[in-house]
């Protein structure tokens, strides 16, 4: 259902939108899809407040702009395989996201994007950054784009989910149970380091701290100092938003061009959060 307060409302310069008057409940028109589809492609992404949808639609929403990519690691909302649990209970300590990334860059196929809605929340804190790789390309120097043209990277989830990551063996880590399936973490990905978006044209800077391993043809230790630039870079707090959230708040993000950092200032209090992520296509 669309309201006369129909409206797209940035957040920041580089990233980030909210729209209003639109009821993610209902069967959406084409325009309104449309509406989305290309604010999302132009801010990175969009947020939309006060919405009471079930997990039914929540789906049905997500599968108006792409198939849905069942996460092999989260566990899963109850009943729902393709509704991703993030969740964070009174007694634990870490969060799920709590660090700057791109979700699935690890996959060959990345995924285009992720829509999470807000099912419990705690009274303060639990904010999302959002970062515009948009906004981090386009403020490099010519000769540095040039340098970054030609290279391509390995992205990896062993040593985040795998059977080898260090959590596995750190006693006092308590994502068990929230994080599943550590076999499943067995595929690399490359891709280029400078992305072309698919359906806005605009090059992207497409590394993230949380998975990307190094540049291909380059070892760990040839690849980290300027990595590290990169990431120091494009988190710069002019290439920000920040979401804070209420019950019923969703945020629809794109991966090809945003990073995002779950912040971890709630501790004692439950966060539930349900997360469906959308497939996506091979980069160029």
């Amino acid at each position: 259902m669309r309201s006369n307060a129909l409206r797209v409302e940035p957040v920041s310069g580089p990233v980030g939108a909210v729209i209003h008057g639109i009821d993610l409940a209902a069967d959406l028109a084409e325009t309104d899809v449309a509406l989305i589809r290309d604010t999302l492609f132009d801010r990175g992404v969009v947020f939309f407040r006060d919405q009471s949808i079930t997990p039914e639609q929540h789906i049905a929403f997500a599968e108006r702009f792409a198939p849905i990519n069942v996460n092999r690691f989260f566990a899963h909302a109850d009943g729902y395989p393709s509704i991703a649990e993030v969740r964070k209970e009174p007694d634990q300590k870490k969060n799920i996201g709590g660090g700057w990334h791109t979700d699935h860059s690890y996959d060959q196929q990345p995924a285009m994007g992720s829509i999470l809605l807000a099912r419990e929340l705690p009274p303060v804190g639990g904010d999302t950054l959002f970062a515009s790789m948009f906004a981090a390309y386009d403020a490099l120097s010519d000769g540095l784009k040039a340098t970054l043209e030609g290279l391509r990277a390995v992205h990896s989830s062993r040593h985040v989910f795998g059977t080898d990551a260090k959590r596995q063996s750190d006693p006092a880590d308590d994502l068990k149970g929230r994080l599943r399936n550590a076999e499943l973490a067995t595929q690399d990905a490359v891709h280029p380091v400078v992305i072309r978006h698919p359906g806005s044209g605009r090059k992207a800077l497409y590394v993230n701290p949380g998975f990307t391993l190094r540049f291909e043809g380059w070892t760990d230790e040839e690849s980290r100092p300027l990595l590290d630039w990169l990431y120091r870079h494009a988190a710069r707090p002019e290439f920000q938003c920040r979401f804070r959230w209420r019950e019923g708040s969703v945020a629809f993000w794109d991966n090809r061009a945003t990073w995002h950092y779950a912040v971890n200032d709630y501790h004692g209090e439950r966060r539930l959060l349900h997360r469906i992520t959308l497939e996506g296509e091979a980069l160029a």
